[in-house]
């Protein structure tokens, strides 16, 4: 039905030495730089909502909605970073939409528990510290790993 134009005749695999130079010249971000960066960016919001409104319950809605970010990441991150999620292509594939899962439920769980757990919530500072925590995701996107040069 769908025929590949592509040959695979010329698809050359890369020596070990290429993989290396690749690697070091693209270094990984590690998952767990994005979490740290989501918790300080949700405890800055919290400060400011709290700052800016002069009532405590605003810092603290905002610093349940970054929370509603960091904790599911961080258990996405503990989970794709484990021994099965790494074992072999089709574990960690597995492992990606299992975490992922993982991940939408604790944030949807927690959002709404929110009414509960936080005393007079304000909706639109725990939106405002969810949307701060999701925005690291686009700026670790953009602040990588500067490219060693040798």
């Amino acid at each position: 039905m769908f025929e590949d134009d592509s040959d695979d005749r010329d698809f050359v695999p890369l020596t070990r030495e290429q993989a290396a130079r690749l690697r070091e010249a693209h270094p990984a971000l590690s998952p767990w730089w994005v979490v740290a960066g989501q918790l300080v960016v949700g405890l800055l919001v919290a400060l400011l909502a709290w700052g800016w409104t002069g009532r405590q319950n605003a810092g603290l809605s905002a610093a349940y909605g970054a929370l509603a970010v960091v904790i599911p990441a961080a258990l996405f991150a503990r989970g794709l970073t484990s021994r099965f999620s790494s074992a072999n292509a089709a574990a960690a594939v597995v492992g990606l939409f299992v975490w992922e899962t993982v991940k939408v439920a604790v944030t949807i769980g927690m959002l709404i528990a929110a009414p509960r757990l936080v005393r007079g919530l304000s909706w639109p500072a725990l939106l405002l510290g969810l949307a701060a925590g999701l925005s690291v995701y686009w700026v670790a996107l953009v602040v990588r790993p500067k490219r060693k040069t040798g």
